[in-house]
């Protein structure tokens, strides 16, 4: 946190108004855009995809975290241009793709974690 966002009062606290007034600054597009790569990068970490690999690794979480990725992509598909859209979506793909080679026992298609937004992704 910076000092920016701390309260004059209480330098440990977190001054709420300074923040709200940052975040209002921001475009909604940039915010969706910001939470689906924070997700990407937290399911790749959960896939095993990061540096360290297996040491991080823990499918059902990124089940999870695919899942909600999917589930903004879509919800969010009409508010940010395809410029946006396209490379969150092939993003998208690969970890469902990489979801499903480090599956032991892949799910069915159409029922891997984002699939019921997505449609079936065959590996």
């Amino acid at each position: 946190m910076s000092d920016a966002t701390l309260s004059a009062e209480n330098p440990q606290a977190p001054d709420f108004d300074a923040m709200a007034r940052d975040i209002a600054e921001v475009p909604a597009v940039e915010v969706i855009v910001t939470v689906a790569v924070n997700l990407m990068s937290a399911a790749a970490v959960k896939l095993g995809l990061s540096e360290e690999g297996a040491a991080h690794k823990d499918l059902d979480e990124a089940r999870k975290l695919v899942h909600a990725l999917a589930g903004l992509l879509d919800g969010s598909t009409t508010e940010i241009s395809s410029f946006h859209a396209a490379p969150l979506r092939d993003g998208l793909k690969s970890l469902q793709l990489a979801f499903r080679e480090a599956s032991l026992v892949p799910d069915e298609p159409g029922k891997g974690p984002g699939e019921k937004y997505t449609g079936p992704v065959y590996g």
